[in-house]
């Protein structure tokens, strides 16, 4: 009787636990294909767009789930350690790049064209993902506690209805203006805004995929 009573309280702490590390690993995976993506400019109906573009939105929901499964200290830790991880990455990529290749393999200067990471894009990918995410993650906290817990797809609307436009306003002119037309860099923001709140409304469901931490 012990140990079903006992089994009955881990469980839900089981599921969170599960859940948390689910969602943090989609995350921050989110993150590194995004920043990679994200070296490439694409033409998509017109307008210019950043490839990264195409699955960086969903790390706002994927926040948004984080915070609702682990609470806000983690939401906050895991924004730092995927900007942490996107730096390695781009610096690995990097050094890859520059070493001497194996010539019994070939030049193999491909990698280089398509990885050695463009520092000026790396620096606004991540300055873009700290700021925007925290400033999510306050508008999450807010709308939960001062507004309402009620209603969990309106928290996800809200914060990303505010972080959306900062994160795509930080990356597409810290990254490209300057160096590209300003038509060309007013598209990429644009792009990114209709792209990321296309995005927004599609994975709004996700939130109620995982637990809320009591």
């Amino acid at each position: 009787m012990i140990i079903k009573e006992n089994s009955q309280i881990k469980e839900p702490e089981v599921d969170i636990l599960r859940a948390a590390i689910l969602v943090s690993v989609f995350y921050v995976a989110a993150q590194m294909m995004s920043d990679i993506a994200s070296l490439r400019i694409v033409m998509i109906a017109g307008f210019s767009i950043d490839a990264g573009t195409f699955i960086y939105p969903l790390t706002f929901t994927l926040r948004d789930m984080v915070h609702k499964v682990a609470g806000i200290k983690i939401a906050r830790m895991l924004i730092l350690v995927a900007a942490g991880v996107n730096l390695v990455m781009a610096l690995l990529f990097k050094i890859a790049a520059i070493l001497p290749p194996d010539l019994s393999i070939g030049e193999q200067s491909e990698f280089g064209l398509v990885l050695a990471p463009v520092w000026r894009i790396v620096a606004a990918s991540i300055i873009a993902e700290v700021v925007a995410e925290l400033i999510d993650t306050e508008g999450y906290r807010f709308w939960v506690e001062k507004v309402t817990s009620k209603y969990q797809w309106t928290r996800v609307l809200v914060s990303n209805a505010i972080s959306i436009p900062i994160d795509s306003f930080l990356f597409s002119f810290i990254a490209f203006w300057g160096s590209m037309p300003a038509a060309v860099v007013l598209s990429i923001f644009f792009s990114n805004m209709i792209i990321k709140g296309i995005t927004t409304i599609i994975s709004i469901p996700g939130i109620y995929l995982v637990p809320e931490k009591n």
